[in-house]
């Protein structure tokens, strides 16, 4: 009954979601916004950094040295974190012109053309003289206008996530342009002479033009804020992302699909980390200002309070194999996949149990996460727990990630290990039913031989 239901499902729904992910844009989205995670991981770092302080002594050196320092400390994440999708728009448009077997570089250099052209620069005029004035008898006054810049500045706010899907769509012109001119011929041709990168150069020259005319016509001649409008048309999106329903549902969509060895990640992951990009980059500038931190469902959230141990929270799997196990094959696999799922690898487990196509642990690989995120959301509601407000490097143990990613909130530690010892309540009664079985196996096969 159940290898029915598995088959239907493998070739009714697996297999297209799985050729969905595969999708090139889709792809180029996932690759671009991955490229950027490590200066997303390292810059959340010098956020922890800068606000150690909260969470230590005030009479301190070091934290009266972190105090005194802590806008230098946070300049790394300003032009980094704070500023992403000027990042992910490159890895995007580079990744879809590959797709298309382009020349990666071009693709990449085009769609960061076409997205900073949708950033309008802003012109500060200079103090004029009678502010000057003001200054030679104010000195608050001259302190405060040597400060201000002048000239040609370039906002930073849709530089950031609040510009992602900007990013996304203009990334997608600029390949789509330049994949066209490279079709139709309607391109620069060098002859075979010329070294290849000056004739990329060349053959760029008119996707270049296209692009350039086209988005500088819309955002800086006919003055139309797309960025405005496609946060007004995205604004539900996100506020539906951050719901216990839209995380409830995600949760089940990626177990769903690990449970029929598809990677659920890879998949919901492309579609839905976008927005969760928003979500903890509003955090992290509210918490860098000072002010109430907005959203729970930032993709942190799941990491260290859903995922602990990987998808399907199956840390507590790997320990109770690793120390409850009575069978032979479950002691070896929870010894071999104990240490991984520590730091939240766990394709040794989900393969190796395996929890691919097995019914006795399907249920509790998709009830655990999911009784992990109604718990650590009400929590977080009631401001019992601290939100999330960094992106902690995703193989370190649970405990330490959550406290860091909380902001060096040691309550999100307590948690992350509560909802360890919950999972391994949840995972109990089905992992005994099933060592059971492989003890059985095992005796039945050792009668055999003899």
């Amino acid at each position: 009954m159940f290898d029915k239901f598995a088959t239907i499902l493998d070739e009714k729904l697996s297999t297209p979601m799985a050729k969905l992910a595969e999708q090139r844009h889709l792809r180029a989205i996932r690759d671009g916004i991955i490229a950027t995670l490590p200066l997303i991981i390292v810059s959340s770092m010098f956020m922890v950094i800068a606000f150690l302080p909260n969470s230590m002594p005030k009479e301190w050196a070091i934290t009266q040295f972190i105090s005194a320092n802590a806008t230098k400390i946070l300049l790394p994440y300003r032009v980094s974190m704070y500023i992403m999708t000027l990042y992910a728009v490159f890895g995007i448009g580079y990744s879809l012109a590959k797709s298309y077997e382009l020349d990666g570089l071009s693709g990449g250099i085009l769609a960061e053309l076409g997205f900073l052209l949708t950033i309008i620069p802003s012109n500060i005029a200079a103090p004029n003289e009678a502010v000057l004035a003001l200054a030679e008898t104010s000195t608050e006054l001259a302190d405060y206008l040597a400060t201000v810049p002048s000239g040609f500045v370039l906002p930073m706010g849709n530089l950031g996530s609040a510009g992602m899907f900007i990013g996304i769509l203009v990334s997608f012109f600029a390949v789509e342009v330049y994949r066209f001119t490279q079709k139709s011929g309607f391109k620069i041709s060098m002859p075979p002479q010329v070294p290849a990168s000056v004739a990329r150069s060349f053959e760029s020259l008119t996707p270049t033009a296209i692009v350039l005319i086209v988005v500088a016509t819309i955002c800086m001649f006919l003055q139309i804020d797309v960025h405005g409008m496609i946060s007004k048309l995205i604004v539900p999106l996100v506020s539906a992302t951050d719901t216990l329903p839209s995380v409830l549902i995600l949760v089940f969509l990626v177990t769903f699909f690990w449970s029929f060895g598809i990677h659920g990640v890879s998949i919901v992951g492309s579609i839905a980390r976008p927005l969760w990009l928003i979500l903890i980059e509003e955090n992290t500038t509210a918490w860098a200002a000072g002010q109430v931190i907005p959203n729970i469902g930032a993709e942190p959230f799941f990491q260290w309070f859903i995922w602990i141990g990987g998808s399907g929270a199956t840390l507590a799997l790997a320990l109770l194999f690793a120390f409850r196990s009575k069978s032979a094959y479950g002691k070896a696999l929870g010894k071999t996949s104990l240490v991984p799922s520590i730091f939240n690898i766990n394709e040794p487990m989900i393969f190796g149990a395996p929890i691919v196509l097995n019914p006795m642990l399907i249920i509790p690989f998709i009830i655990a996460p999911m009784v992990n995120a109604i718990i650590a959301w009400l929590l977080t509601s009631a401001g019992m727990v601290g939100h999330v407000v960094a992106t902690a490097p995703w193989t370190l143990p649970g405990p330490i990630g959550a406290f860091l990613a909380c902001g060096n909130d040691w309550r999100a530690a307590v948690l992350s290990i509560g909802l360890i010892v919950l999972d391994l309540i949840i995972y109990y009664p089905f992992f005994k039913m099933y060592d059971k079985n492989l003890v059985e196996e095992e005796q039945n096969q050792e009668a055999e031989v003899l």
